[in-house]
This record gives structure tokens, C-alpha cells and sequence, in this order.
């Protein structure tokens, strides 16, 4: 008896959310140790088809480093970084689709649907969802008198425009759209795009209640590496430059700061590796990691 009451208080706490975010979408970036491991791959199925089933509108942009890797290094191809992203030539990005939307995507697309939800598979390129141009960086140097050098990334793109359409008919019929992010230039040209990129840039144009980016970290710390549970989008750039938000965190707030500049209404940097992480920040009153906000 004590066990179904204390279940049944935790329906209750979960009601003003199930309100609150009832016909409401949630963009999620699906990455890290979740994705790995067989329980939390699991877990992530069912707190999505949950959260469709209580009329949350939940859209899935996943990631894939790791088993890109896998296979580059089975085929003997050597892969580089510059400022943290892949360089992408031809032959690598043969490998990146091959991978993110051929095996990846299928196998979320295939867990979601085997544990009773309604799941479907996009790229980028279906539908012209996710349309991209070629990313340039710039180097730079300690000498302020020596002009920056543009630096070729080969097939790396950043989102220009995001079709939303076949998102909105998907949901119309009770899908749960599962995307890969490789984006298509003008040229019709494959484009490898950052994950937390394009979960951003969907959120945006979907104009989300939430977008949260799953994680292998608990969340933003501050130099005492204790949790900051809330940070305001305008104290980002002081944090950056203190050194509070480093390395890898930074383009996953930058990608949170941009989508609440366009009209996300929360964003939140959560630990993937935690079960029912997703449900935690939804459905509680203390969540967990960090949410980041206008």
C-alpha cells in the first residue's frame, strides 16, 4: 500500500506538467553514454513514447561520434579535428550518412517502435528538412597584425533553414520524427552538421517549449564544480570569459543562447547518463542539470 501511494504522489506532482506541456513540443538532442548503454537506451524509448502518449510532442535529433569512429577506423580512414569539429571530406562523409542514417537512426527508430511507440527516421536531406551551407572558421593568431586564414573543414555545414512541414504532418498522425543531423546544401550535397546545431535550429523554428541537450556531464558547474541549477542567457558570455563555461560546454550553451534568442521558452543541459533523465527535468519540481534562460 505504501509503495502505490508514494506512485501515486508522483502522478500528482507530474500533473501541473502534464498541463503545462500537453500539445506543447520538446526538441531533444539524443547523445553520449545514453546512447550506448542498453537500460538507458531503453529508458529514452519509453519516457518519449510516454511523453507522446500524454500529448507531449517530442522530436529526437541524435548524435553518433563514437560509432563514426568505429567504423572510419575499420576502414582505415584517418579522421582530424580543427576547433573541435570533423574534418569531412568525400570519402568520410560517405561514411558519416552511412552510419548516422543508416544504422544509428534505424536502430533508435527501431527501439522506439519495438517498446510500442510510433517512430519514424528522417535525415536532413528528406524533405529538404534541414538545409545547410558550408561552415568556414577563420584562424587566429597571437599577432594581431597577421590577417586570419580560412581553414576548409571539407563537408561541414551550419543550418540555413529548417522545413518544418513534414515535422507538423508527423505529428498530426501521432509520429515521433527521429532525425539524423546531415544536412543538404543547394548543390544537393550532403552536409555533416553538429547535433546540438540542429536540435537548436528545429527548436527554433518549431518555436518549442523546451529544447534539452543530453549529456554526459551533470550539467554547467561553476569554478567549485558545484551545479549551477539556472543561468541566465545574458550571463553567458561573462561566464565564458571567466572560464566558468569551457571547452565542449560552449557550443552547447551557445546552441541554447541562440534558440531562446528565436523563441525557445526554456532550454536545459541535462546528465544523459541518470535514468528517466528526460521525466526528471519534465515531470519534477526540482529537475535536474541546468536549464538556461532568457
Amino acid at each position: 500500500m505504501k509503495n502505490g501511494v508514494a506512485i501515486a504522489n508522483v502522478l500528482i506532482e507530474s500533473l501541473p506538467y502534464i498541463r503545462e506541456f500537453s500539445e506543447k513540443t520538446v526538441v531533444i538532442k539524443y547523445g553520449g553514454h545514453a546512447m550506448v548503454d542498453e537500460d538507458l537506451k531503453r529508458n529514452f524509448a519509453l519516457d518519449v513514447i510516454l511523453m507522446k502518449y500524454i500529448g507531449i510532442n517530442p522530436v529526437i535529433v541524435h548524435g553518433g561520434g563514437p560509432q563514426i569512429n568505429r567504423f572510419l577506423e575499420k576502414m582505415q580512414i584517418t579522421s582530424s579535428y580543427i576547433q573541435g569539429m570533423r574534418v569531412t571530406d568525400g570519402e568520410t562523409m560517405d561514411v558519416v550518412e552511412m552510419v548516422l542514417v543508416g544504422k544509428v537512426n534505424k536502430e533508435i527508430v527501431g527501439l522506439i517502435n519495438h517498446c510500442g511507440g510510433k517512430a519514424v527516421g528522417l535525415s536532413g536531406r528528406d524533405g529538404d528538412l534541414v538545409q545547410a551551407s558550408k561552415m568556414t572558421i577563420h584562424t587566429t593568431h597571437d599577432d594581431t597584425a597577421r590577417p586570419p586564414e580560412l581553414i576548409d573543414l571539407g563537408r561541414v555545414g551550419e543550418v540555413t533553414h529548417v522545413n518544418v512541414e513534414i515535422l507538423n504532418t508527423l505529428d498530426e498522425q501521432d509520429f515521433i520524427p527521429v532525425i539524423a543531423p546531415v544536412g543538404v546544401g543547394e548543390d544537393g550535397q550532403a552536409y555533416n552538421i553538429n547535433a546540438d546545431l540542429v536540435a537548436g535550429a528545429i527548436a527554433a523554428e518549431l518555436k518549442a517549449q523546451k529544447l534539452i541537450l543530453l549529456t554526459d556531464v551533470e550539467g554547467v558547474q561553476n569554478s567549485s564544480g558545484e551545479l549551477l541549477s539556472s543561468i541566465r542567457s545574458e550571463y553567458i558570455e561573462g561566464f565564458i570569459a571567466s572560464e566558468v563555461i569551457s571547452g565542449g560546454m560552449i557550443p552547447k550553451v551557445k546552441c541554447c543562447q541562440s534558440a531562446l534568442e528565436k523563441g525557445v521558452t526554456k532550454t536545459h543541459i541535462i546528465d544523459g547518463r541518470r535514468e528517466h533523465a528526460i521525466l526528471l527535468e519534465i515531470f519534477t519540481h526540482e529537475g535536474i542539470g541546468t536549464e538556461i534562460i532568457r
